[in-house]
């Protein structure tokens, strides 16, 4: 797949539209480590961004230097460990008098520090909240592209690695037997730490893989991910193993399936977040498993597992058209087994594509 081209003059349009609506400000420092890379292309552990009416300025240290100085010719590139300062010092050199910061982003200390650079530069900070975030909520072409690419390396290794599992596999063996496939089928990386868990640790909704041995009629589930070009996939599919399901894993399995498919069938531009959390949550109330789907339906991906928008039922706001999101429910049986069925959905005006395209039928391995 060749990937879309990254708008990142675009981009910085529509920061400078989606600022002048929040905040009353001359331009935005970005201290979001993904915010910046988003911005600008430059994966770093110490930059910033600032974005005026007159540039995008970016900041980072020397080990980082020939990385920024090889982005697009439209961002200048400062270097500087102190990245921060230095851009408040950038901002006022291009006449700002009062500067957005990401509030969620920085530390009191972090705050107090800046405070002091800026009332030297004769400077106001401002909060704001969102906005970069906003953005990235919606994804465009080259996005997608890198998504749909996670997404296709994460399916080719899990279709590879199901054949290879055995009765009596660790569940760290299966887990680092997926990861090697990941690599081997295109992913740059795993999207997170690969969750496999077999038996009564597939009732745990985040278990960490360890030496528990896979036994005939687990059921066995993985929760993984591959990341091509800085973007997640995140899929989950539930197994048994080496046998027939009993009624119960079935009754289970069955009612997760159903309520995954009724979210996907409601997810469109503009639901409510909410309101798709009920949707899948009413299907399990009505099998008799309300009580036993402990966490949100889902959540935004791209180049953070978990990013904006998130969907469950204490969240505010809708699903944006060009979202790309992840629906996953879940049962979890404390001491006796878990499923859960996850895909990473691209939602856009003429429909949802999903992009983690496995079945989803309950599947006999081993």
């Amino acid at each position: 797949m060749t990937p879309g081209i990254v708008d990142r003059a675009g981009r910085a349009t529509q920061t400078r539209r989606l600022l002048a609506q929040k905040a009353q400000v001359d331009g935005l420092l970005i201290s979001d480590l993904m915010n910046v890379q988003w911005l600008t292309g430059l994966a770093s552990s110490n930059a910033a961004a600032l974005v005026t009416d007159r540039r995008v300025r970016v900041v980072t240290d020397s080990r980082y230097a020939q990385q920024a100085l090889c982005l697009d010719p439209g961002i200048d590139v400062s270097v500087d460990r102190a990245v921060l300062s230095r851009a408040i010092a950038s901002a006022a050199q291009d006449g700002a008098v009062s500067l957005g910061i990401e509030a969620e982003s920085l530390t009191v200390a972090m705050f107090a520090t800046l405070q002091a650079v800026a009332t030297a530069q004769g400077m106001q900070l401002v909060g704001v909240s969102g906005v970069i975030e906003e953005l990235r909520a919606t994804k465009d072409k080259a996005e997608v592209d890198a998504l749909t690419a996670a997404s296709e390396a994460s399916t080719a290794a899990l279709r590879a690695l199901l054949p290879t599992i055995e009765v009596g596999m660790t569940e760290i063996e299966v887990a680092r037997r997926l990861e090697l496939e990941m690599g081997r089928c295109g992913g740059e990386d795993r999207a997170f730490p690969s969750i496999v868990a077999s038996g009564p640790n597939s009732a745990i909704p985040h278990h960490m893989p360890g030496s528990r041995r896979v036994e005939a009629g687990d059921f066995l589930k993985i929760d993984f991910g591959a990341m091509c070009r800085g973007y997640h996939a995140d899929c989950t599919r539930t197994f048994i193993v080496a046998g027939t399901p009993d009624r119960r894993q079935s009754v289970v399995y069955d009612a997760v399936q159903a309520s995954a498919a009724a979210a996907r069938a409601a997810l469109r531009p503009g639901i409510e977040v909410a309101e798709l959390d009920r949707i899948a949550r009413c299907v399990l109330a009505d099998a008799g498993f309300a009580e036993l789907f402990t966490h949100g339906l889902g959540h935004g991906v791209g180049l953070q597992i978990h990013e904006s928008p998130l969907i469950a039922a204490s969240a505010a706001g809708t699903i944006p058209e060009g979202a790309v999101v992840t629906i996953e429910p879940g049962v979890y049986l404390p001491g006796e087994f878990g499923v859960r069925i996850e895909d990473t959905c691209q939602v856009t005006a003429s429909g949802v594509t999903v992009l983690t395209d496995f079945p989803r039928e309950l599947t006999r391995i081993a």
